[in-house]
């Protein structure tokens, strides 16, 4: 279970990532990749669109990349990431999503 002081929950929070971060994507995931230096941990927020499915279809995503986060937590650079899912995430099981995290996260230079 994420705690909530690694998640990024606030409007303003994700409104300020866009703007002043970098931004790292594959045909998956877009990830946005934000330096706050107040934040001496990793935080997440993550954003699933309707058209991904159902509630219940959104959440599974939700789940799976917060797992993967939890997971690898201690390999990722304490930054604050967004999380976008693309049409492609509907239809993946939890191994390909995490393949897909982790080259789109080798792209953006965040694993130690």
């Amino acid at each position: 279970m994420m705690k909530k002081r690694f998640r990024i929950k606030k409007e303003q929070d994700f409104k300020l990532v866009f703007k002043k971060g970098k931004s790292y994507a594959n045909r998956q995931f877009v990830v946005y990749l934000g330096d706050h230096p107040e934040v001496a941990h990793l935080r997440l927020g993550i954003s699933v669109s309707k058209r991904l499915g159902n509630a219940v279809k959104r959440n599974k995503i939700k789940r799976r990349i917060r797992a993967f986060f939890q997971q690898h937590k201690d390999e990722l650079k304490p930054k604050e990431y967004i999380v976008i899912a693309r049409n492609p995430v509907s239809d993946m099981d939890y191994h390909q999503m995490e393949k897909s995290l982790l080259h789109v996260l080798k792209i953006a230079k965040c694993i130690k």
